[in-house]
């Protein structure tokens, strides 16, 4: 299980509580699991496989302000890979997503250092949102600003460059404790958007978990 902590970027009804969740990093056969990435791999590409991928996505959200529409979380389906290499693990996402017809993609660079019993994973990435998927959670069209009395908003493309460090500690016989924090610097395309109040997001989980073999 794992407290999942994601603070809003938009004036939302959910302010952003602690949200508990079950937490699994796994491999069954074809089938995977990465926290909130989950899929099947294909075929073997590389040092890793292509694989039909989806993500649980937390962007949806209840707006608080009046005459604005809530906005359902995306559901992206896709293709990807994960690169497990000697020098780091690297991970592509091509996604698109069946609520706005846009496409979500996601590259990112994950290390690994032991330092005794703990264990810590660095990692770097880049995602790029097209406009249908942006303009769909922070858009404004002509109805809402007519009804809300904010400005109509249509956005570009976003570039997100994000950063995180994970720590692993194994406490027990086959229990183990994982932190992570992960931060988002948010494309001017989201945070100009008047339904956006912050140009960061620092997002965080802690879980416990039992490893099977």
């Amino acid at each position: 299980m794992a407290v999942y902590k994601t603070p809003a970027i938009t004036r939302t009804t959910d302010k952003g509580s602690p949200v508990v969740l079950p937490y699994v990093y796994a491999d069954y056969g074809q089938l995977y699991a990465r926290v909130d990435t989950f899929g099947y791999k294909l075929l073997p590409v590389g040092a890793g496989h292509l694989e039909l991928t989806t993500r649980l996505s937390f962007e949806g959200y209840q707006s608080e302000i009046a005459g604005i529409n809530n906005r359902a979380r995306p559901k992206p389906l896709g293709v990807g890979t994960f690169q497990e290499t000697p020098y780091g693990a690297f991970i592509f996402y091509a996604f698109r997503d069946a609520v706005s017809g846009g496409s979500l993609l996601d590259a990112s660079y994950a290390a690994e250092f032991s330092i005794g019993d703990l264990h810590a994973y660095p990692q770097i990435g880049v995602e790029r949102r097209d406009r249908k998927y942006v303009n769909s959670l922070y858009g404004v069209g002509s109805i809402e600003a007519q009804r809300s009395g904010l400005a109509a908003y249509a956005s570009g493309n976003s570039i997100s460059p994000n950063a995180a460090i994970a720590l692993e500690y194994p406490f027990l016989d086959s229990f183990k404790l994982t932190f992570q924090v992960r931060k988002r610097w948010l494309d001017k395309s989201i945070y100009e958007s008047p339904l956006v109040n912050v140009k960061q997001q620092t997002s965080s989980f802690i879980a416990i978990s039992q490893t099977f073999q």
